[in-house]
């Protein structure tokens, strides 16, 4: 099974969804360099509130970077270039945010998002990333709760309200 990338799924679908949190998704052109990039292309980078892939972006890497950014307050993200990551419990958030982002995204799901986290070689300590978000976040669960993002109870996203 190859990872899914954003080329594999409908782009308006991922960016309706970063609008949403205030993000920008600007797609990059077939081998360009990808701006704000940390590990390197084809994954995601992060300028700003924008969040820049491929086609050959993994979605696993960009929802991950996305959800860096939903994290921050909007003040901090004007402030970001590449590496928007402040402390460790921070790192933890944004692993289950990322899959509960694949849930919200048609053809995406967080069962593949924790797939393809397990291929690119994440590591935890219960041995997937399926395992860590589903019995060992509590932290990250109560972290993103405290922060509006999600409702704890029923383990699902949070939207933001937003203006027309």
């Amino acid at each position: 099974m190859s990872v899914l990338t954003l080329g594999d799924i409908e782009r308006s679908e991922v960016a309706a969804l970063l609008g949403a949190y205030g993000l920008q998704l600007v797609h990059v052109d077939d081998g360009a360099p990808i701006p704000g990039s940390y590990w390197g292309e084809p994954e995601a980078g992060l300028v700003g509130a924008t969040v820049y892939a491929r086609d050959d972006t993994p979605m696993h890497s960009l929802l991950h970077e996305a959800a860096h950014l939903i994290v921050l307050p909007p003040e901090k993200r004007a402030a970001v270039h590449t590496d928007a990551t402040d402390s460790i419990a921070e790192e933890d958030a944004v692993c289950v945010l990322q899959s509960l982002l694949g849930d919200a995204i048609p053809g995406v799901g967080a069962a593949r998002v924790f797939a393809d986290m397990d291929a690119w070689g994440y590591t935890f300590r219960l041995g997937s990333a399926r395992a860590y978000v589903e019995q060992d976040a509590t932290e990250a669960w109560e972290w993103l709760a405290e922060r509006g993002l999600i409702d704890l109870r029923s383990k699902s996203l949070t939207m933001p309200q937003v203006c027309a």
